[in-house]
């Protein structure tokens, strides 16, 4: 199988030096940019497979970046910021991000949240076709699909993973912290509002009555199972 293919674009030379020789020794095809322009061209040009995104950015910020990037592609990006307000967080997920890191970060923590993303995505790649019916809700595994009432849903990556994952354990409740280590593949580093945010966006697209919120322990899939 050929190196996976990261898009990293950030425009602190600082970071993209640090960033780059961690990846790089993992042996990933590294293109980087550094503002918004050039990472748009390199995303449709490079085809990458995953991309680090700085949020502050000159000319086009990366909010816009990952906003235009949404309409033509559902490429893994993970998002960076050097803001700690939670706003800022939720409004890049809400535009599209699949994760984010917040500056100051290890390149440790950025080369383990990478693998665990290209690991998932590639062996989505290679799963077979199986599925999942409940009395409302169908997903089939290997085409990635969902519908709800025969009605097909656009899932993102992500969406699909957290969707499938609650389904899988139809009835129980699932932690954040189980999600992020199931869903996202990693432990618990205080960023389960991602699984929040992503949990809403499946909500808008099935509707409101198909996950429920426990409080203070997590959410459960309830949709009914067909003898």
């Amino acid at each position: 199988m050929p190196p996976a293919k990261i898009l990293l674009v950030d425009d602190e030379p600082s970071i993209v030096n640090l960033a780059s020789a961690y990846l790089r020794k993992e042996g990933y095809e590294l293109y980087t940019a550094v503002d918004g322009s050039s990472a748009l061209k390199a995303a449709r040009v490079f085809k990458p497979d995953l991309i680090v995104l700085d949020i502050m950015l000159p000319g086009i910020d990366g909010l816009e970046v990952l906003s235009q990037l949404r309409r033509e592609s559902d490429v893994y990006v993970i998002l960076l910021t050097a803001k700690s307000e939670e706003t800022d967080k939720v409004i890049g997920l809400s535009v599209g991000a699949d994760d984010y890191l917040t500056k100051p970060f290890s390149p440790r923590e950025l080369v383990a949240r990478v693998k665990s993303a290209l690991r998932r995505l590639r062996g989505n790649s290679r799963a077979e076709g199986s599925g999942l019916t409940f009395r409302h809700v169908r997903i089939d595994t290997g085409s990635r699909q969902a519908w709800v009432d025969d009605q097909p849903i656009e899932l993102t990556t992500i969406e699909f993973d957290l969707l499938k994952t609650l389904a899988e354990n139809r009835g129980l409740v699932l932690s954040r912290e189980q999600l992020l280590e199931k869903v996202w593949g990693y432990d618990y580093y205080g960023e389960v509002r991602v699984v929040d945010v992503h949990v809403g966006h499946i909500r808008q697209k099935l509707g409101e009555d198909f996950i429920t919120t426990v409080r203070g322990a997590g959410y459960r899939f309830d949709d009914e199972g067909v003898e």
